[in-house]
């Protein structure tokens, strides 16, 4: 016969308690939710359009190679964010990212649909609406996803 004593009964409780609390909250953690943009709204037209990579690499050249880096690797300061630099993207955030394309490519669009304010006390640099904006069209906004994408393949 098996004797308990208080530290099994403690250890046992302390279990059974971080069991009920996973199943309390589907087995996910509060870091599993996707990065949202500061900004509020939707997906945009350009997740239903299919993305050319090589046509992505050009835009982002243009328009986000000044904030992101090369290929999006990131290392550009933000001086008065929180984080103190411009979030890379090789790689992206991993809660960002999913195996469905769809949510991936969803994912991405609303930050380049409707922009996003860092953290921060005053952030040098903010991310552009460039879908509300008007900056990008939706086949542009496409072709830049399927770029990132493709990055976070290699």
């Amino acid at each position: 016969m098996m004797r308990f004593n208080l530290k099994m009964l403690a250890w046992f409780l302390g279990v059974l308690i971080l069991a009920m609390a996973l199943a309390a909250c589907g087995g996910k953690t509060a870091t599993e939710e996707p990065a949202r943009p500061s900004n509020p709204g939707g997906t945009g037209e350009a997740v239903n359009l299919k993305g050319d990579p090589v046509k992505g690499a050009e835009i982002f050249e243009a328009n986000c190679v000044s904030c992101h880096g090369e290929e999006g690797k990131g290392g550009v300061a933000n001086p008065g964010s929180e984080d103190g630099e411009v979030p890379a993207l090789n790689p992206i955030d991993p809660t960002l990212v999913s195996q469905d394309a769809q949510t991936f490519a969803s994912n991405i669009d609303l930050f380049l649909e409707h922009g996003s304010t860092p953290a921060g006390n005053s952030p040098a640099l903010s991310m552009p609406k460039f879908g509300d904006d008007k900056m990008l069209q939706p086949q542009e906004i496409a072709d830049v996803i399927a770029y990132v994408i493709q990055l976070n393949q290699k």
